[in-house]
């Protein structure tokens, strides 16, 4: 349960009546609504409020159902508008029986925002109103007096709730200022007795879901949401006797707080639970790849005995014409307790370059030396409705390819490309350019071509590709911090060929790929449950 559904709970079960205990000594809300009603007609008799035209009165029926009589009019049962059953001290009754609805003048006199300044008397719109009172920051546009004179509706007086009626349906605040006035998207709700309470009931009715469903009854549906102020009047509301009002706000008062701590809680565990399996994951990457996951054994054949074998195949697949010379060749050695590398017959000192040290038996190196890395084409074939997927960065995820959201080219285009790279049976691919990374051990003969892809292929009696595809999975972020490009994101072949890969022995490198297949298994089954 989130902070809002948890606000939600306790605010539903206090306008139902369930969140305090009535006391059988409260004056009922019928006497304290008559009072209200009696208190307007006196305002009406002064000419300070305008009467209704069709006064609505709601009482409970010999069935015990909910009825209203609205003017002259026949009482007619209401049971279908009424969302659930109250306590029996309380009443059912329209927004307009207990607060004065008032529009905001939409006539010649409107001021125009260009009119408006940061000082003087408070013009407020739903940018202003943050669930309790009016936000007095820099986004609070102000009038002149004369302009607040010339306005006949809509000035606020200390206490008003003000309500959203168009766009942010909904939103509301108290009014803290002596005076001010509404823009057109407001109203105001204004109580005619000195309870205060009364007020902060409102208040509390208008963040509860119940008001929320009022609100869907009522809003138009326009493109942009609208609701009038003689729907909103209509607003069917459950209200208290004053005493219960006032314990009920008390104690929504005394929950809240403890509820923004549960939200505040909520959302650091809910971070936690949807970025961990990722920190662990990766955790466990990092031992992986510094000998730290599985037991060295000894008698494994040690990395460089690899490293040569796979420089002899090599050599031999350039020989054949299969694969080109690698033009720097690399050999990273280790001496005097410092790490160089050989390039271009030239020596130099990588120590800066080594992020941590190796077991005995590992090897560093260069991953366009241990694989061969290739690139698929970066042209765009002609698209064609029947014909071979091509992949790119978009149809890859989660270590798979989807063929479904693959756009098609001609076979003989594919051919072209396949001439170059063509994915088989435990290559691996990986994207360049976008979505840089999402790396994929492909497994299967499918028929298809890649573009804007690095494409690594195993050089005969070689690496394990299980193991490099997960150090390619540790890798991803460096690959995306290294990547550049005004309109997409690219990272370059010449910056994957020359990575640091840490290379234990073969036999090793096969005891982490299954380790680390089990581990992730196991945290993507919890992940799921």
């Amino acid at each position: 349960m989130t902070g809002q559904q948890l606000k939600n709970s306790i605010l539903q079960m206090a306008v139902q009546g369930k969140l305090v205990p009535q006391d059988p000594n409260d004056e009922p809300a019928s006497v304290l609504i008559e009072r209200i009603r009696k208190e307007k007609e006196q305002l009406i008799k002064e000419g300070k409020i305008k009467k209704e035209k069709n006064p609505s009165y709601i009482f409970r029926g010999p069935d015990n159902l909910p009825y209203e009589k609205v003017g002259n009019n026949e009482p007619v049962c209401i049971a279908d508008e009424v969302p659930f059953e109250i306590p029996n001290s309380w009443e059912w009754v329209r927004l307009s029986n207990i607060f004065s609805v008032l529009n905001g003048d939409r006539g010649k006199n409107y001021p125009a925002k260009s009119t408006l300044t940061s000082t003087g008397i408070p013009f407020i719109s739903a940018l202003n109103l943050n669930g309790r009172t009016v936000v007095s920051d820099d986004r609070l546009l102000c009038m002149t007096e004369a302009q607040y004179d010339k306005l006949s509706n809509g000035k606020l007086i200390k206490g008003d709730v003000v309500v959203c009626v168009r766009g942010s349906l909904g939103k509301h605040g108290r009014y803290p200022f002596d005076k001010g006035a509404i823009a057109s998207s407001l109203v105001i709700l204004r109580c005619h007795l000195s309870e205060e309470i009364l007020a902060e009931y409102i208040m509390l009715w208008l963040d509860s879901p119940v008001f929320f469903s009022e609100i869907k009854k009522y809003d138009n549906g326009t493109a942009q949401p609208n609701l009038a102020a003689k729907s909103l009047e209509q607003f069917i509301v459950p209200f208290p006797p004053l005493s219960e009002q006032q314990r009920i706000v008390n104690k929504i008062n005394e929950a809240m707080p403890v509820v923004a701590k549960y939200d505040t809680t909520h959302s650091k565990v809910k971070e936690l639970n949807e970025t961990f399996p990722e920190v662990l994951k990766r955790s466990i990457l990092q031992w992986a790849v510094q000998g730290r996951l599985v037991p060295q054994n000894p008698t494994d054949e040690p990395a460089s005995v690899l490293l040569e074998r796979i420089r002899e195949e090599k050599q031999h697949l350039i020989k054949e014409g299969k694969i080109k010379k690698d033009k720097h060749e690399s050999f990273i050695f280790r001496r005097d307790n410092s790490y160089y590398e050989k390039l271009d017959e030239i020596e130099r000192c990588i120590d800066d370059e080594i992020p941590f040290e190796l077991p005995v038996g590992w090897r560093w190196s260069r991953l366009g030396i241990c694989l061969d890395v290739r690139d698929g084409t970066h042209d765009t074939p002609r698209y064609v409705s029947d014909g071979v997927p091509l992949i790119t960065s978009k149809n890859l995820s989660n270590g798979q390819i989807d063929f479904s959201t693959a756009k098609l080219i001609s076979k003989e285009d594919s051919e072209v490309i396949n001439q170059r790279s063509k994915v088989d049976d435990g290559d691996i691919m990986y994207a360049m350019i976008g979505s840089i990374g999402n790396p994929v051990l492909y497994q299967g003969n499918d028929d298809f071509s890649i573009k804007n892809m690095a494409l690594f292929k195993q050089i005969p009696n070689g690496m394990c590709m299980n193991f490099v595809y997960w150090f390619l999975i540790l890798a991803q972020s460096d690959m995306k911090q290294q990547a550049s490009g005004a309109v997409q994101s690219f990272v370059s072949l010449g910056y994957i060929r020359n990575y640091l890969i840490p290379i234990p022995p073969l036999a090793e490198q096969q005891r982490i790929a299954r380790r680390l297949d089990s581990l992730f298994n196991s945290i993507n089954a919890l992940r799921q449950q």
